[in-house]
């Protein structure tokens, strides 16, 4: 609080908005806090939105979209943010295109600062829902199952890391991936919905597409039970 309480007046004296050096300081000082309580809030409503989906969390190229996240909530709210105060003092609002680059300055900053604190939720999420058929995959395996699909009386298990092939009953191995939500798409394959990005159309007939890039079909007995929960 202390820290904040120097360090606005400092950075409102030294760097004038937008290099708006007339600017008086009341203006740069009110810009600067409000710039701290944008920034603040949206990294609270990215790290929300990113906590709540797991797909955003597991993706490989999670930092880009939380820079996207930061940028789509944070620039907007920059450029009204420098309108009302720029109009207030008289001043004409910097374009669109400047508080752009401003936002991406901003949202990159935002990232770096952030980004570690996403590494823990990550971390964590398989952890809390660790099903019992990790155990029959090897010892070093930390990746995160996608699907599973039976054949003859093998069951493949589908992963971030590749595909494992175990000899088991379909039905037992769905039984060992609780407590991990899923569904059935078709009587030889089963979905973990978290993995589910999408649903493609081809032919008449109906798929998941899977963050791995996997098309599952789905078949009319499992169908309506997907659209009661709201995957499809």
């Amino acid at each position: 609080m202390t820290a904040g309480l120097v360090f606005l007046p400092l950075l409102a004296y030294a760097f004038p908005p937008f290099l708006v050096a007339d600017l008086s300081f009341g203006l740069r000082l009110l810009f600067w806090t409000g710039v701290m309580v944008l920034a603040l809030t949206v990294t609270g409503l990215a790290r929300n939105l990113m906590q709540k989906n797991p797909v955003l969390l597991n993706v490989p190229v999670r930092d880009l979209a939380f820079a996207a996240l930061i940028l789509v909530l944070f620039t907007p709210s920059l450029w009204m943010l420098a309108w009302v105060l720029f109009t207030c003092g008289g001043h004409m609002a910097p374009g669109a295109q400047t508080v752009a680059v401003y936002g991406v300055l901003f949202a990159t900053g935002l990232v770096l600062v952030q980004r570690n604190d996403l590494n823990p939720l990550m971390a964590s999420t398989p952890e809390t829902e660790r099903p019992r058929l990790i155990r029959r995959l090897p010892p070093d395996f930390h990746g995160q199952i996608h699907r599973l699909t039976v054949r003859d009386h093998n069951v493949d298990i589908v992963t971030s890391e590749g595909t494992f092939t175990v000899r088991s009953r379909f039905t037992d191995a769905i039984a060992e991936m609780e407590p991990v939500p899923g569904h059935c798409s078709h009587r030889s394959h089963w979905v973990v919905d978290a993995s589910i990005v999408g649903v493609e159309k081809s032919g008449g007939k109906t798929f998941l597409r899977l963050m791995n890039g996997d098309l599952v079909p789905v078949s009319r007995k499992y169908k309506p039970k997907l659209e009661e929960d709201g995957l499809i």
